[in-house]
């Protein structure tokens, strides 16, 4: 072979070996992973991809479709096949295209509306997404109509399991999820709560998807909720930190280190969670703010009193964080009418509240005495026009004692003598309990 056919032959060789790096460079990006999410009226389906993608998506029918095209796109070497469980996909296929790009089929059990994407840039615990929605129903959930019962309104209470869906919260030892633990809780205070004649409990989300952040007191509004409870189970960044909390609106500054951790951490959530940087209009004018603010201040003094009273029946089957009500800025409190108290149920962070967190039997223990501390307090407070407001003239009166409680005070607030309330509960002297339950006598009644 001449030393000029040889020259050309490793010629040849480099070209060949410089078009396939720079073909490398030019796909630098990979899909990563495929995730279904099913909400009441439409489904997320999110792509996980090492970097910004362009993409092409459209649908076909005979069968319905939809397709999904990522430009320069390869599969990542630890994408798994995707198993689905979805009311609206029934499988998803992936394949290879020319150009180097990556197809994802769709395969949809029923008809949808053009699909809705966007991308979402990186944020903790995520990289780039890009996020198709497909929408069967209408664009809003549906209010919810208070029950009726003899001529008397039951009492709504809307509960709050945080999270969901793209935002998992936070994740606990043995990758404890904190939206799938306050789900349970949530929806264990929904049967006590419902069980209970004049109360009809509503959950703001039963499934794993999510609801963006001022949607949530929205839904507690529009179903004309009496009250509305936020439930977490969240994670700070020291390990030693445990034990339950439960929140107030703060118009200030948050009242501790660790509620102003919480507010920072619970209020990015719509940006995990897909919302993006929607803003809602109806919160830009400033007559609205001020109004919703006075609002807000004459509705504190209930969320304060109602979470006092929670946080009393969550003493007798948790450790508490702090033996008082904390205050802070969370956004799903900020509801301009309806009373609202944010449960920390405690901190899947901490090695074992996490293990107790993610038994089923602490979950309904939980469980239980948030929906005593609801009762309680609708019981105590009951709004007029409610079954509960009429019961409560021939039923027993109970009080749950709540911390800086006195035997005097609670004789005075329900106009009874001290005395009275010791014979009915066998008392020997004036000392009682935190999260102890009284018997208080009505007038002509008293022994």
């Amino acid at each position: 072979m001449s030393e000029s056919v040889g020259y050309t032959i490793l010629l040849a060789k480099l070209v060949s070996v410089g078009l396939f790096v720079q073909f490398c460079l030019g796909q630098t990006n990979s899909l990563e992973g495929i995730r279904v999410h099913d909400a009441p009226n439409y489904t997320r389906v999110v792509f996980d991809t090492r970097s910004k993608t362009k993409y092409h998506v459209f649908m076909l029918d005979n069968p319905k479709r939809v397709v999904v095209d990522l430009d320069d796109t390869a599969k990542s070497q630890k994408l798994d096949p995707t198993q689905v469980e979805s009311r609206v996909v029934a499988a998803i296929r992936r394949a290879e295209r020319p150009q180097g790009s990556y197809r994802v089929v769709l395969d949809l059990k029923r008809a949808v509306k053009a699909p809705k994407t966007f991308a979402l840039n990186p944020v903790r615990p995520y990289g780039h997404r890009l996020v198709v929605d497909l929408y069967w129903g209408s664009s809003e959930q549906k209010s919810v109509v208070q029950a009726q019962l003899d001529g008397q309104r039951d009492v709504v209470i809307t509960i709050d399991a945080g999270h969901g869906g793209e935002d998992p919260g936070a994740i606990g030892v043995n990758k404890i999820f904190e939206k799938n633990v306050v789900l349970s809780i949530a929806r264990g205070v929904k049967r006590h709560l419902d069980a209970t004649k004049g109360f009809n409990a509503v959950l703001v989300r039963d499934g794993d998807y999510y609801v963006p952040l001022r949607k949530r007191p929205r839904l507690a509004r529009e179903a004309r909720s009496d009250f509305f409870v936020s439930i977490h189970a969240d994670a700070f960044r020291s390990p030693a930190v445990s034990g339950a909390s439960v929140y107030a609106l703060s118009r200030k500054r948050a009242t501790s280190e660790t509620a102003r951790w919480l507010v920072e951490n619970e209020n990015r959530s719509d940006l995990i969670g897909g919302v993006g940087k929607v803003v809602l209009d109806d919160y830009d004018d400033s007559v609205a703010e001020m109004l919703l603010d006075l609002s807000m201040d004459a509705n504190l003094v209930h969320s304060i009193d109602a979470g006092e009273t929670v946080l009393a029946a969550l003493s007798e089957v948790a450790r508490l964080h702090k033996g008082q009500l904390e205050q802070a800025g969370f956004v799903v409190l900020k509801s301009p009418d309806v009373p609202s108290i944010l449960v920390e149920t405690g901190y899947i962070s901490n090695p074992n509240e996490a293990r107790l967190l993610a038994t089923s039997k602490y979950q309904q223990q939980i469980a239980r005495a948030i929906a005593n501390g609801v009762r309680e307090y609708m019981r105590q407070n009951p709004p007029p026009g409610s079954l509960i407001a009429v019961l409560s003239d021939s039923e027993t009166i109970r009080h749950l004692v709540k911390r800086g409680d006195t035997l005097s005070e609670i004789a005075l607030r329900y106009d009874v003598s001290a005395a009275a309330i010791r014979s009915a509960n066998r008392l020997r002297g004036n000392v009682i309990k935190t999260g102890e339950v009284l018997i208080i006598p009505r007038l002509g009644q008293e022994s």
